[in-house]
């Protein structure tokens, strides 16, 4: 395994530098000090050859410029959506900025996690290499309470495995939900519409949405509908929804798997959160090109963004995203790239 380190760019007179990982197939994941996002992964498909499978941007001020993407993005404090202007905790309501066109709060707000520039250790490993990425956000940004020191350490191993392991710590009781919001084409960030990509999800629930996208009751069965994934098959249609994720909460489980059949490549997921957002990027129509120009399609890739449910806080009902003051948030999802 290799790490190399290149200076990608500038934000707010700060540098942004770009981390490689390769591994001993040649396969290599790139993140950002801009956001921790993803930049890019190369990994092979069923004849060996290596494409680049996650959508971005050649510079920092193509990111910035699309930022309401989040594309590949650490978001936080908050990924998803919470109603109302905010959350009561411990008796006193919180109030957050309504950041998604003035009517409701999304993915923690105007600076919230995915526009900043992170600090940066490389640690090379026989096996596997690791970038852990850290910052702070102080008591009170965005509306949140608490001093919040949040550390985000990527790994990618010889067996095409990109791990992200979240990790925070408040001096105030909080709310936390963080995510990656990495948009994945596995026949290559120009290889035309996801529509056909199949998916399998270990659900039987979903969030049924109102026209903020927000939910507006308890999750619903997936039972004859077009969001039973319980069986692997084309995705087809556009989706921007939470599935509830089978298995015990806490722990990590396999609990998902997607796949192209032009390249044969498959990304099976992992993850330790209750729940999965599938975005199938039907806002993706900027006037910003990808990288080498590649023009935005809608529906030319896919989130699986792992997280607590959407509006969790005024969701009494849905497992919890409170973190205590001084507890450590804890919580790992693993993407594990192969071919059929």
């Amino acid at each position: 395994m290799s790490i190399e380190k290149k200076r990608f760019g500038e934000f707010q007179g700060k540098e942004v530098e770009a981390y490689t990982l390769t591994n001993k197939g040649g396969a290599s994941l790139t993140v950002l000090t801009y956001g921790g996002i993803m930049n890019k992964l190369l990994v092979p498909d069923r004849e060996g050859k290596l494409s680049d499978v996650v959508c971005g941007f050649d510079t920092v001020e193509d990111y910035y410029s699309d930022r309401g993407s989040y594309s590949g993005a650490i978001v936080g404090r908050y990924g998803n959506r919470i109603s109302g202007g905010g959350f009561t905790l411990n008796g006193k309501f919180y109030k957050i900025e309504n950041n998604e066109g003035g009517k409701c709060h999304l993915h923690g707000g105007n600076t919230g996690l995915s526009r900043r520039v992170y600090n940066a250790e490389a640690i090379p490993g026989e096996g596997s290499d690791k970038l852990v990425l850290s910052t702070f956000s102080p008591d009170g940004e965005d509306g949140y309470p608490g001093n919040l020191h949040v550390r985000v350490t990527y790994t990618f191993d010889d067996e095409n495995a990109v791990t992200i392991h979240y990790e925070a710590i408040s001096d105030l009781d909080t709310i936390l939900n963080l995510t990656s919001h990495t948009y994945y084409n596995l026949n290559g960030y120009d290889g035309g519409s996801v529509m056909e990509q199949e998916l399998f999800l270990d659900s039987d629930k979903y969030d049924a949405v109102n026209d903020l996208m927000l939910p507006f009751g308890p999750p619903v069965p997936v039972d004859g509908t077009p969001f039973d994934f319980r069986v692997r098959k084309p995705i087809s249609v556009p989706f921007d929804h939470s599935f509830v994720l089978n298995g015990e909460s806490g722990k990590l489980r396999r609990v998902g798997q997607a796949y192209d059949p032009k390249s044969g490549r498959t990304m099976t997921l992992f993850t330790d959160l209750p729940a999965v957002q599938l975005y199938t990027a039907v806002g993706m129509n900027g006037s910003t090109n990808f990288k080498g120009g590649v023009p935005q399609r809608k529906l030319h890739a896919f989130c699986l963004e792992t997280q607590f449910a959407p509006d969790t806080p005024n969701r009494p009902d849905m497992p919890s995203c409170f973190l205590p003051a001084y507890k450590t948030y804890d919580s790992t999802t693993k993407f594990v790239f192969g071919v059929e």
